[in-house]
């Protein structure tokens, strides 16, 4: 059975990325028309449009007026990058909170031991603005991502900084992914639950504690693993 347009389309992008990534496609040759990739790869011309247009968008492709579409020279060493249309699916929610589990386990805890009072006070006032706008679950991931990027700047480290900062809204899962359809109080049991996780990592950082800073952090990727594979799950059972 053929699979559905965005599915080939997906397949064919990392087919083609891991082609210039490894290489095989040279920096600066010149990219195959969407005409030759549809008949090499047997896909409609839908598919191959979608798949080079997301080749551009990370700047692996370039296009030169009159002369068609040529590897990028920098393709082999682009910057890192989670773009928003890679955290439509739980899947990769999850795939991104793992990396965020193995990094920011170890940033709590060089900011136990390198914050300074202002420091304490920057993370203390996101944490109470997530409080204030917890209604709104867009301002609350906001918030959130302020919360984690002042931890990032305690750590005195500005890779932390800047990776914390590229990353953004995209560090936190949107509340209604995980809350799809539940009520007003299930959004407020959720949002209690992560201020009690947030107390626990900020309190640890105040007291300078960094093995307790990076316990607390490790706690709350965990909780927040679990509970989207949980829902990974529920949806893969309803969808059998």
């Amino acid at each position: 059975m053929a699979g559905s347009a965005g599915s080939l389309s997906d397949s064919l992008f990392r087919k083609l990325e891991g082609r210039i990534v490894s290489g095989e496609m040279a920096p600066g040759s010149r990219f195959p028309t969407q005409k030759e990739l549809a008949e090499t790869e047997k896909v409609s011309r839908t598919v191959v449009r979608e798949a080079v247009a997301r080749l551009a968008s990370q700047g692996l492709t370039t296009s030169r007026q009159g002369s068609g579409v040529f590897v990028a020279e920098t393709a082999r060493y682009r910057a890192f990058q989670v773009t928003r249309d890679e955290l439509g699916e739980l899947a990769d929610v999850i795939k991104l909170l793992e990396m965020r589990l193995a990094v920011e386990t170890e940033m709590a805890s060089l900011a136990a031991a390198r914050r300074t009072t202002a420091n304490i006070g920057e993370i203390r006032d996101a944490l109470n603005h997530m409080e204030e706008v917890g209604d709104d679950p867009a301002a609350a991931a906001r918030a959130d991502s302020a919360f984690h990027l002042a931890i990032a700047r305690a750590t005195q480290n500005d890779y932390f900084v800047r990776l914390i900062d590229f990353l953004g809204v995209r560090l936190v899962p949107p509340r209604n992914l995980y809350l799809r359809d539940q009520s007003d109080e299930a959004h407020a049991s959720y949002a209690a639950k992560v201020r009690g996780e947030h107390d626990a990592l900020l309190d640890a950082i105040v007291r300078m504690d960094s093995a307790k800073a990076r316990e607390a952090a490790r706690h709350h990727m965990q909780e927040s693993l679990s509970r989207h594979s949980q829902l990974s799950e529920t949806a893969r059972l309803r969808g059998k």
